[in-house]
C-alpha cells in the first residue's frame, strides 16, 4: 500500500490507493504558508525526490497568449509573422512542439488559420479556452485537434473567484472534457493555481477521474500544471503545495499521467521560474510551457529561449535548432513592438556578452574562451564585444581590435604593439576633451585603420546584430551619463 505524508501535517499519513474528493466546506487557503501580509513561506521536510527525466522532453510555446496578454494587441500580420519565426527557430527539430492561440476575435481566428495553412509540423497550432461550452465552440468551428482548458484547482479560484464547492467545479471540468473526447479533441487541462492548491483533496482525484476517462476514450488527456503566481519552488525537500519536484512526481504516480502527457507552466514572480522549469524536467514532466523572451503575465512566462539553452544542457544538442534567430527574434520584436529587452538579458540583450572590465579584456585577448559563456558567434550568431571607453586599457583596445576584425592566432595583435598605444593614445585624447560616451565601432574603424593599414582587407563584425547591439551600448551610456 502507497503511503505519502499529508501537507502541513508530519504525523499523519494517507492511503494513497484510492484518491476521493475532499470537498470542503471553506476553502483550505494555507495561511501558515501564504500569510499575504507577509513574504510566503518555505516550509521544509517534504519528500526527497529523486530525478528521473524523460526520454523525450520538449518545449511548447505561450507568446500568442499568455504572451499577448501583456503586450498591445498583435496584428494577423504580426501574429503570423511570429509564428514563422518559432517555425524556423525549431527548423524541424521538434523541440518547439507546440504554441497556444487565443480564438476570442475575428482578428485571433484569421491568424490561427493562416498560420494552420502554413503546413508546419512545428510548431502545432493549438488553443486555449476557458471552461465553458461557448468557448468550447470556437475549438470545433476552428477544426483544431487540441485545446487547451482553464481548470483553477487552488480554493483561491475555486471559492473566492468562480464561487463554486470543489465538487461543483470538479464536475464542470468532467463534463467540458467529456464533450471534448465526444468531439475527437484532445483536451490539455490547464491545473491553474497548483502551487497553492490542496493536492490530495482537489488535484489528484480531478487528475484520476481525467485518466480514467482518457483510458476509457483511447484518447490522451493532457495536464498541464500551472504555477500561476510563481510560488513553486524547485529544490528537493520543500513541502506541497509549492514543491515542484513534488507535484511532477504526484501527478505522474498518484495522479497517474504519463510523462508525455505532462506540461508545466510557470510565472517569474520570486525569480525561479527557469529552475522550476527544469526542475519538472528533470522530475518527470516531458513538456515544459514558455514564451519569446517571458512575455507573459506581470513579471512574464518562462523565456523560451532560456529553456532551448536548458534543452542543450541537459541533452547535449540542440538538434538541427537555427538558435541564431533568436537575435533576429529579438530585434524584431524592438523595433515591430516597441519592446524593451534588458540590455544584459542571457543569451538576447544587447550587452549580454559586451565587456568593459580591463582583466576581462585581457583574458579575451589571450583567449577568448576564458570569458565568454561559450561559442556565442557560432551558436548565436552573436561574436563577443569589447566596449571601447574613457576606463579602456591597451588590452581593452586590442581586444577591441581582434574581436571586430576577428583576427585569430597569429593574426591577433599583441596589446604590447607599439600601433596598439596609438590607438589608445586617440582614444584618451577624446575623452581629455569631454566625451563621456562609449565609442561607436565606426569611429574606432576609421582610426585603426589609418594605423593598420593592412586591417582594410580584413573581414570585420558587420552584421546587424552587432551594429545593433553597438548603438544600444552607445544610447545607454549617454542616458547613464545625461541622467
Amino acid at each position: 500500500m502507497n503511503k505519502f505524508k499529508l501537507i502541513n501535517n508530519n504525523e499523519s499519513k494517507i492511503d494513497m490507493s484510492d484518491f476521493k474528493l475532499v470537498n470542503e466546506q471553506q476553502p483550505r487557503l494555507f495561511k501558515d504558508i501564504f500569510p499575504y501580509s507577509e513574504i510566503p513561506k518555505v516550509i521544509f521536510g517534504g519528500e526527497q525526490i529523486p530525478m528521473s527525466i524523460p526520454d523525450d522532453i520538449w518545449i511548447t510555446d505561450t507568446t500568442f497568449r499568455d504572451g499577448q496578454q501583456s503586450m498591445d494587441t498583435y496584428t494577423e500580420k504580426q501574429i503570423v509573422k511570429i509564428f514563422d519565426y518559432l517555425h524556423k527557430l525549431d527548423n524541424n527539430s521538434g523541440i518547439i512542439r507546440q504554441t497556444e492561440f487565443f480564438l476570442y476575435t475575428e482578428k485571433d481566428r484569421n491568424a490561427v488559420k493562416k498560420c494552420l495553412a502554413r503546413g508546419y509540423e512545428f510548431p502545432e497550432v493549438t488553443s486555449w479556452i476557458r471552461a465553458n461550452k461557448e468557448d468550447f465552440k470556437l475549438v470545433k468551428d476552428m477544426g483544431l485537434k487540441e485545446t487547451g482548458m482553464l481548470m483553477s484547482c487552488s480554493d483561491y479560484h475555486i471559492f473566492k473567484k468562480l464561487n463554486k464547492t470543489r465538487q461543483e467545479a470538479m464536475d464542470l471540468y468532467v463534463s467540458l472534457v467529456e464533450e471534448a473526447l465526444e468531439n475527437g479533441i484532445v483536451p490539455r487541462c490547464h491545473l491553474e493555481d497548483i502551487t497553492r492548491a490542496d493536492f490530495f483533496g482537489f488535484v489528484i482525484p480531478l487528475v484520476q477521474r481525467l485518466m480514467q476517462l482518457s483510458r476509457e476514450s483511447g484518447i490522451k488527456i493532457k495536464i498541464r500544471a500551472c504555477d500561476t503566481l510563481g510560488l513553486g519552488l524547485p529544490y528537493c525537500g520543500t513541502e506541497l503545495p509549492r514543491s515542484v519536484p513534488q507535484i511532477i512526481n504526484g501527478l505522474i504516480k498518484y495522479g497517474g499521467v504519463p510523462s508525455q502527457y505532462l506540461e508545466w507552466h510557470g510565472h517569474n514572480d520570486f525569480y525561479n521560474v527557469v529552475p522550476n522549469a527544469t526542475t519538472a524536467w528533470l522530475h518527470g514532466c516531458s513538456a515544459i510551457n514558455t514564451s519569446l523572451f517571458g512575455i507573459g503575465e506581470r513579471t512574464g512566462n518562462c523565456p523560451l529561449e532560456a529553456m532551448i539553452i536548458e534543452y542543450g544542457q541537459i541533452r547535449g544538442n540542440v538538434k538541427n535548432m537555427n538558435l541564431k534567430l533568436i537575435s533576429e527574434i529579438g530585434q524584431y520584436f524592438e523595433g515591430e513592438f516597441k519592446y524593451s529587452i534588458p540590455p544584459r538579458t542571457p543569451y538576447v540583450g544587447s550587452e549580454f556578452n559586451v565587456t568593459r572590465a580591463g582583466i576581462h579584456a585581457d583574458g579575451i585577448l589571450k583567449d577568448e574562451e576564458i570569458y565568454n559563456i561559450f561559442d556565442t558567434e557560432k551558436i548565436l550568431g552573436r561574436p563577443i564585444v569589447v566596449a571601447v571607453n574613457e576606463h579602456s586599457g591597451h588590452a581593452g583596445i586590442a581586444a577591441w581590435v581582434n574581436t571586430y576584425y576577428r583576427l585569430k592566432d597569429s593574426d591577433k595583435i599583441d596589446k604590447k604593439d607599439e600601433r596598439i598605444n596609438t590607438i589608445k593614445d586617440w582614444v584618451d585624447k577624446q575623452y581629455e576633451t569631454g566625451r563621456s560616451t562609449v565609442m561607436k565601432s565606426e569611429e574606432l574603424e576609421l582610426i585603426a585603420r589609418k594605423i593598420i593599414p593592412q586591417l582594410s582587407t580584413k573581414k570585420h563584425n558587420n552584421n546587424n546584430d552587432f551594429w545593433y547591439m553597438l548603438d544600444i551600448v552607445e544610447q545607454i551610456y549617454i542616458y547613464k551619463m545625461e541622467g
